[in-house]
């Protein structure tokens, strides 16, 4: 929304104010020239933001789902992937994946690097791997919907709407977290996948 607001500013809006019928029709060329420039940077760099920011993985990591940015995984990160989809950044929405932390001295240099502001496994494709393979140790940490005790009373009719619609089981929720901020990921205890994401601190 702000960068289609930045673009209608750029565009329509500074065209109304510069176009006069006092003008000089080379003075105005050269305006409109220059909105014109203006507005095809603006929607560049809104281009290459949103491209930056898109999410192209879920990584299921110990007691929580993070979803990772496009920015925030290198080119050099990524080519040590072990599959081929570990080394690429999705454009169809992200892919969902594992990560199982080192052993040893690794395991002891990649949390220090972390405490320090470095980045921890989940940015790091070499630690990831097939969701399958660690998703049931996962889904250990996970919640029942009556224990979300930060839902408001909307979320929590609509956490009652959820679970009388499922034919069978018990949904069960995962934290969720991008950067600094935490969701609640709403999980199907069938496909142990998620089914829908809520603006509900789980912690």
């Amino acid at each position: 929304m702000l960068l289609m607001g930045v673009d209608i500013g750029i565009g329509p809006l500074l065209t109304l104010i510069v176009v006069s019928p006092h003008k000089s029709r080379k003075l105005l060329r050269l305006d409109l020239s220059v909105i014109a420039i203006l507005q095809m940077l603006a929607f560049a760099y809104g281009v290459h933001v949103i491209a930056a920011a898109r999410p192209v993985f879920v990584v299921a990591e110990i007691d929580r789902l993070v979803l990772v940015t496009a920015g925030e995984l290198t080119d050099a990160d990524l080519a040590k992937g072990h599959l081929p989809n570990f080394r690429a950044r999705s454009w169809i929405g992200p892919i969902l994946v594992g990560a199982l932390p080192p052993k040893g001295q690794e395991g002891i240099e990649i949390a220090e690097q972390n405490i320090r502001g470095g980045k921890d496994i989940d940015q790091l494709p070499r630690f990831y791997v097939p969701y399958d393979q660690v998703i049931d140790k996962v889904m250990r940490h996970a919640k029942l919907l009556s224990q979300l005790r930060n839902a408001t009373e909307l979320q929590q009719k609509q956490l009652k709407q959820l679970q009388s619609g499922l034919d069978g089981g018990t949904l069960l929720a995962l934290p969720l977290q991008r950067g600094e901020h935490s969701y609640t990921a709403i999980m199907s205890p069938r496909t142990k996948r998620p089914t829908l994401i809520l603006a509900i601190d789980p912690w």
